[in-house]
């Protein structure tokens, strides 16, 4: 049985590890999280979504043990926040054969970076669609149960390859699965998506919640409007993501990114919130500056302006820096950072 190993602990490469335990794959998951290792080992972990409780026995590693096991692993999935993406996939590709298969499950644009630590004839790259949290060692709750889980895989040459529909095989015991002949459109097409929501974080709220301030709606319509075109502008093709159809995409014309919005926020119901959300909860680092700030990075390079997309990387700086404090009066923050760039 090919070995496989799900490289970061969080809510992603939790879900994830329990999913392919049940589906009786040889899986370990190792994460630097040591309380949530060792909760894990002494008693399972438990996933909690709208299907009930389930306690699965999944093996658990710390990241210090790999060193002295030595493993070798056919497949290696890494579900690790931007920021830490260089390092990890540095660390894993000691540990994965020279044939060996790694998928970065992560949002933001890190494939072409894990192809410069792994070797990009190993490197696939994915989409995902899976809504969880994780604020306590060895419980997760799950939003998108596996009928609304969504993901897409594609090799970073754009082929239909056998080990790419392995990669899809296994997957689907997670969820639904796509394959993709256009892997980099498809996660700018996410990354589309995700800075939409971005501005959610430093308010407190749930997303259908956040959603429905005054003025809100609308300025993530101006977020994806501006990730866009962007990514328009870089030659990347949008893509149906999210069980969407081209026929969709299609009729949308303009408000594609406001659809896809939409059906991502409805898929993963209204207990979830968005991950910067869950991090700025746990006073952590956000991945904002890898999603909207990419947006502005690029679109400086482009010429063209991301006034959106620069306030709500401000927001996010200024509640990393405890500048403020969570609240949904941050949205009057928002608008007049937005207000500043515009008289700039």
């Amino acid at each position: 049985m090919k070995k496989i190993c799900i490289l970061g602990g969080g809510a992603i490469g939790s879900c994830v590890s329990a999913s392919l335990t049940e589906a009786g794959l040889d899986v370990v998951l190792v994460d630097q999280w040591s309380d949530h290792i060792n909760k894990i080992r002494a008693d399972g972990l438990t996933v909690i979504s709208q299907e009930g409780e389930k306690n699965t026995k999944v093996i658990a590693h710390h990241i210090s043990d790999l060193a002295k096991l030595q493993p070798e692993f056919d497949y290696i999935f890494m579900a690790v926040k931007a920021y830490d993406t260089q390092w990890m996939s540095k660390f894993a590709s000691v540990y994965l054969k020279e044939d060996g298969v790694f998928v970065g499950l992560q949002n933001a644009y890190n494939d072409d970076l894990n192809a410069e630590m792994v070797g990009k004839k190993n490197v696939i790259g994915a989409v995902v669609e899976l809504s969880c949290e994780i604020f306590y060692p060895g419980i997760v709750q799950r939003n998108t149960i596996p009928s609304g889980t969504w993901f897409a895989v594609g090799e970073l040459t754009g082929e239909i390859t056998p080990r790419l529909k392995e990669v899809q095989k296994i997957m689907l015991n997670v969820g639904k699965c796509d394959l993709t002949d256009n892997i980099y459109g498809a996660k700018w097409t996410k990354l589309i998506a995700n800075s939409m929501t971005c501005p959610f974080s430093s308010l407190d709220l749930k997303n259908w919640e956040a959603v429905k301030l005054p003025g809100m709606f609308e300025f993530s319509v101006g977020v994806g409007r501006e990730s866009f075109k962007v990514g328009q502008t870089l030659g990347y093709m949008i893509e149906p993501l999210f069980g969407l159809t081209n026929e969709d995409i299609g009729n949308a014309g303009e408000n594609a990114a406001e659809l896809v919005m939409k059906k991502m926020v409805k898929d993963v119901g209204p207990n979830a919130r968005t991950h910067a959300a869950q991090d700025h909860v746990k006073r952590r680092r956000s991945e904002i500056e890898f999603i909207n700030g990419r947006v502005s990075e690029e679109g400086k390079k482009l010429g063209i302006p991301t006034p959106y997309n620069d306030a709500v990387v401000e927001i996010a700086k200024m509640t990393h820096k405890g500048e403020i404090a969570l609240d949904p009066s941050n949205i009057n923050i928002l608008f007049k950072k937005l207000e500043e760039i515009l008289n700039k």
